[in-house]
């Protein structure tokens, strides 16, 4: 009985052991490592623990370190699954081996497919694959130093039920490469909104930028997480504001109206005479319903406000939304509808910027296929107006979380650098428009920065470059922020190698800087993959590029690469301008000349030297392509 009293207390004592064993949160079950790629595997556990791996029925064994770190390196695996993997007393289970790609950038990368219902539908509620798997990382933000680990996350492999969070973009890409090869596909979601750059890239990587350095370093002396956030929703900076006159009251059906006063919407208040106030604005609006309606289960459409809303119908309430860039898509329970009169109330609350419901969006009642149109008349009453917020420091203060350079790669990017990967996806820019030239070294910067991070100079590295976004322009634009940028974007497909752009110019919204069209974008992300990544070279990967100008007469004959199978456009060819100065432009004449060529000209100009393309914040005319219908990419000839 002693003897097996003292054998069950050895037991205990070795299960205590192994249960020191800690595996960082990117290595759990239903993870997707990286074939043909030597494999780590890591985690922490006693100083001096034996730590054994087994994995696809091979064992590997090695100590953990003084500081507790121990790392197993596995030798390349061919791509299958699903695997089980035991690290001492832990089982991790449904691993599968595949392609791993980390999905960067900021909102537009992050933008869910809970926000793209209402054009995928039908694909995402079939949407059932086990073979593709993401992990999305919480927002990180650490200036102080790389970190070992990510702050949260699991492997999910996609269903309807799981794939909401999971990036638009990021998905696609996925499926239109399993769809291409049946390998199983991973996806690292590590994207954060509002994120400039500089803050992706590490420290070391931001050496040839003394401003930056200057800023991590004054973030620090400053103390983690000490720079104040620029205000979101309806969270503001700690002041005095006063209560909301219509709270608990405004949305009731039988109020006094006397005091209300009529509002065209959809729209911003600021352009209905109001200015840029801020603070609490109350909405109403009667409808009359036929009896056809009572009871109907129904949804209240109201398009993106801005920034955060609740509303009700008939005094009931039926939804909010916190944050500007959501649709709102409400739903009405039945039995709140009612034949006759029925009141709808929103209240709208903004911070900064223009308050208001984003034009050119849904915008009507919907119930049993049909849809009563809410745009027109309303009633407002100001129930808040906030006081202005107070000055920064001088000297500029603190500077706001998501600017501080390098402190998403840090938190986000660093944790990850021991998961062998197969290539980068990147989405990002918008934080950038207005500083193309910084951009322009920047980006090169980030691009070597991660793969010399990886240890792979040339890990494919795919990104997006910017849609078309705002009021499109009557006449040819002489400057454009996001034209600079993109310019900027095409032009590092020349300065790196093993990198590829996916044009977006056709994929925007006017109205949106999220706009919805995520699949297009992730499907022409997938084609540069299978040609940089897989070597599939005779794949139409691109839309045309802007290779020379040349001069013919009062001409300027434009050839491209990337052509496919030769180039198309709708009639006419639209969206060129020309200048003779390369300070006046007008709009020009274009036709194909060739599979490869275009000429352009002007009537107006002679002796032109400046041919643009696409250029300006939202060129919606702009219809050059090849015959694979992939759009071209802007371009300058300057």
């Amino acid at each position: 009985m002693k003897k097996t009293v003292l054998f069950s207390i050895l037991i205990l004592l070795g299960l205590s052991l192994q249960a020191a064993v800690r595996l960082p949160k990117l290595i759990g079950d239903g993870m997707v490592l990286q074939r043909d790629a030597q494999l780590k595997i890591w985690g922490w556990a006693d100083p001096g623990e034996t730590v054994r791996v087994t994995f696809n029925k091979k064992s590997y064994n090695t100590q953990a370190a003084a500081d507790g770190s121990w790392e197993v390196a596995l030798p390349a695996q061919k791509a299958g699954g699903a695997y089980t993997m035991r690290i001492n007393g832990i089982t991790l289970n449904d691993i599968y081996v595949g392609d791993v790609w980390v999905c960067s950038g900021q909102s537009n990368m992050e933008t869910p497919l809970s926000r793209l219902m209402d054009l995928y539908a039908g694909e995402l509620a079939a949407a059932h694959n086990p073979q593709i798997r993401f992990i999305i990382q919480p927002h990180g933000y650490v200036p102080e130093a790389p970190q070992q680990e990510i702050t949260g996350g699991q492997w999910k492999a996609v269903t309807p039920e799981n794939i909401q969070p999971l990036s638009g973009v990021a998905y696609f890409f996925a499926k239109a490469l399993f769809d291409a090869y049946k390998i199983p596909q991973g996806i690292i979601q590590s994207a954060v909104g509002g994120s400039p750059i500089e803050a992706w890239i590490s420290e070391d990587g931001l050496q040839p930028f003394p401003k930056y350095i200057h800023d991590i370093r004054r973030q620090v002396e400053q103390g983690r997480g000490g720079g104040r956030a620029a205000p979101q929703g309806g969270q503001f900076p700690r002041m005095n504001i006063p209560p909301d006159k219509g709270a608990g009251k405004w949305f009731l059906t039988d109020i006094d109206l006397s005091e209300w006063k009529p509002m065209d919407l959809p729209g911003y208040w600021a352009d209905k005479g109001l200015g840029t106030l801020n603070g609490v604005f109350w909405f109403r609006k009667n409808i009359r319903l036929p009896e056809e309606w009572a009871g109907r289960e129904a949804v209240l459409r109201l398009g993106n406000i801005t920034n955060s809303d609740s509303a009700w119908i008939n005094g009931v309430f039926v939804g909010n939304t916190t944050y500007q860039y959501p649709p709102r898509i409400y739903k009405v329970p039945a039995g709140i509808l009612k034949a006759g009169n029925n009141v709808i109330a929103v209240r709208v609350e903004n911070a900064y910027g223009r308050g208001g419901f984003v034009e050119d969006k849904p915008f009507k009642l919907v119930a049993g296929g049909e849809d009563i149109d809410l745009a027109g008349k309303w009633q407002y009453r100001i129930g808040r107006l906030n006081p202005a917020f107070p000055p920064m420091p001088a000297g500029g203060g603190q500077m706001s979380m998501p600017s501080q350079a390098a402190g998403m790669y840090n938190a986000m990017i660093a944790p990850l650098i021991k998961f062998p990967v197969k290539g980068i996806l990147w989405y990002q820019g918008e934080a950038n428009t207005g500083r193309a030239k910084e951009y322009a070294s920047l980006f090169p910067a980030l691009v070597n920065d991660w793969r010399s991070k990886w240890n792979k100079p040339d890990m494919p590295f795919l990104y997006v470059q910017l849609p078309n976004f705002m009021t499109p322009d009557s006449y040819p634009p002489q400057e454009s922020d996001w034209a600079e940028l993109r310019e900027v974007q095409r032009k590092a497909l020349l300065q790196l190698p093993n990198v590829g752009m996916a044009v977006a110019i056709d994929a925007g919204e006017w109205n949106d800087i999220h706009p919805l069209n995520k699949k297009d974008v992730g499907n022409r992300l997938a084609l540069l993959a299978r040609r940089l990544a897989f070597g599939e070279k005779n794949i139409a990967a691109s839309g045309p590029l802007y290779k020379e100008a040349r001069v013919r007469g009062d001409s300027l004959v434009i050839s491209f690469t990337e052509t496919g199978s030769g180039l198309a456009a709708g009639e006419p060819l639209l969206g060129f301008a020309i200048s003779a100065d390369g300070k006046y432009f007008v709009w020009a004449d274009a036709k194909i000349e060739t599979g490869s060529t275009v000429v352009v000209w002007s009537d107006f100009i002679k002796n032109p030297t400046v041919v643009r393309y696409a250029w300006g914040d939202n060129p919606v005319n702009a219809n050059l392509r090849n015959s694979e219908g992939l759009p071209a990419s802007p371009f300058s000839t300057e």
